[in-house]
């Protein structure tokens, strides 16, 4: 497994400086670009938890969607999309969370899962952790239960994992 890693990661591009100076930005269009690496990018997403029941797969805007809509195509369930406010047309459950700076509000539909629906939470990276484990905490707000949480990419110096504790995640990539 650890040849098919490496070759994702040829498929990443490092963009030093960006978006600020200090920041080295880990760029997956090349990967996305690519059929065979994107393909494999998503089989290895699903092979992450094999024996897990799964009902709907949901992700954060906007990266997310791409992985998250591709895994839930896969593992043949439906697709929940997770919003930043005011972005989602019918009635919607709220959470607040808090950034470096300031804070940020994210949204679902509130009947986008059943009670007790497993929910497979999917994004392209783990940074600092804050967005994904709200995005969990507003699944389990609306009924659902998280199964367990996959990222292609964990930039684990950053410490995400830390705001995940009680979370089954896993990471394809990390740096």
């Amino acid at each position: 497994m650890v040849t098919v890693k490496m070759r994702l990661q040829d498929y990443i591009r490092d963009i030093p400086d960006w978006p600020k100076k200090g920041i080295l930005f880990r760029d997956i269009t090349p990967l996305l670009a690519d059929a065979e690496a994107f393909g494999c990018a998503v089989d290895m997403l699903c092979a992450a938890f094999p024996d897990t029941a799964v009902d709907y797969v949901a992700a954060v805007e906007a990266r997310g969607f791409i992985f998250g809509s591709a895994v839930a195509r896969k593992l043949n369930v439906g697709f929940v999309p997770i919003r930043k406010k005011d972005k989602l047309p019918f009635k919607t459950e709220s959470i607040t969370y808090e950034l470096e700076y300031g804070t940020d509000t994210l949204q679902v539909h509130a009947d986008a899962v059943g009670k007790d629906a497993n929910v497979l939470m999917i994004d392209d990276l783990l940074a600092t952790g804050g967005t994904m484990a709200a995005a969990c905490r507003l699944i389990e707000k609306i009924g659902g239960r998280v199964v367990g949480v996959a990222f292609l990419i964990e930039l684990a110096q950053l410490g995400g994992a830390k705001k995940l504790t009680g979370y089954d995640f896993k990471s394809v990539i990390r740096y």
